[in-house]
Order: structure tokens, then C-alpha cells, then sequence
């Protein structure tokens, strides 16, 4: 199976998250990534695999969402920066400048993290999504400032388009203690 398309399906009910998952999985020849509660009693659910499963299996999950939806989205063509920096148990060490992205849902971050990885040379360092963040979710970006400075605009652009901003900038050259704080 393919993974370069995923799905994210991003609920306001942790028992509308099991049902859609389940229901998800069933629609479509799709791998869980992540099936999980988040921050504020919400609930996000992850698939990937090739582009026609995963379409099939979003539009089941929200279908079977019944009124609690909150976002969801397919990327066919995901950069696999994405899916390497949410599974990173470790954060790599930046490698210059510093941009980090905040969006109020996971769905609105995932879309701008694709963007900013297609945008420039940069490196995804982590994606933190709604856990102990009070649903909101951020990643941090590296590379050369002038990357990092179009990357981020890249990544904004996405994310104020869907209202769901909450900031975003570039450090040109963080101290170093900033990045230990990140390790």
C-alpha cells in the first residue's frame, strides 16, 4: 500500500472518534497512524495509504462523524517530512534559523506543515498536536533564514486562511539554550 495520501479526521467527541475510526478503517485499504483523544476532549484520527482509500475513507468517517466534526482533510501527495516529524521521538538539532507555527486545530497545522516542507529547504524538527496544549498544536521548522522565512509565510498563509492562527515566527538565530529547550 502506498502511504503518500493521508487523511485526517478531527472530532469534537471521543466517542464519535472510536465510531469514526472503526468506520474509517473499514471504508478503504487505509493504515491507522493515529487514532487518539487530544486536549479539550476532542478527538483525531489519522490514515494513510493511496489516494481513492483515503478519499473513500474521509468521507465515510465523516459521514459516520453524526454532528461532531470539526475539521478533515486529504492530502493525496503528503511530503514524507510530515509523517517523519510527527513520529520523531527526538527532536533533531536545528541547523540555523528557527520557525515555529501555532494553529487552534491539528487539522489547519497538518495542511500548513505539508506546505511549509513543499515551500523551501527546510528540515521539520516536530509536530506537536493538541496534547497538553489546550488543542491548539505547533511545529518548529529549521533551515537557512531565508527558507525558514518563506517557509513560514507559506505556512501562515494556510493557517490564517482557515481563521485558525495563533501565531507564527522566525528566530534568525536562536540562542542556544532555545534549542536545548526543544531536546
Amino acid at each position: 500500500m502506498s502511504e503518500k495520501s493521508v487523511g485526517l479526521i478531527e472530532l469534537s467527541s471521543v466517542a464519535a472518534g472510536y465510531l469514526v475510526a472503526d468506520t474509517m478503517l473499514k471504508a478503504g485499504n487505509v493504515r491507522l497512524y493515529l487514532s487518539r483523544s487530544i486536549c479539550s476532549g476532542k478527538y483525531m484520527v489519522l490514515v494513510a495509504g493511496d489516494a481513492s482509500a483515503v478519499e473513500s475513507a474521509v468521507a465515510a468517517g465523516a459521514e459516520a462523524a453524526r454532528g461532531c466534526l470539526i475539521d478533515r482533510f486529504v492530502i493525496p501527495s503528503l511530503h514524507p517530512d510530515v509523517l517523519a516529524a510527527l513520529g520523531r521521538s527526538s527532536v533533531a538539532p536545528p541547523t540555523g534559523a528557527l520557525g515555529v507555527l501555532e494553529s487552534f486545530n491539528v487539522a489547519t497545522l497538518l495542511r500548513a506543515a505539508d506546505a511549509v516542507a513543499k515551500s523551501a529547504a527546510v528540515q521539520l524538527l516536530e509536530i506537536r498536536l493538541a496534547m497538553a496544549l489546550g488543542g491548539k498544536a505547533f511545529f518548529t521548522v529549521t533551515g537557512d533564514v531565508a527558507s525558514v522565512q518563506t517557509a513560514v509565510a507559506a505556512g501562515r498563509a494556510v493557517i490564517a486562511e482557515a481563521g485558525m492562527l495563533v501565531n507564527a515566527v522566525v528566530i534568525p538565530r536562536p540562542h542556544p539554550e532555545v534549542y536545548r529547550e526543544m531536546v
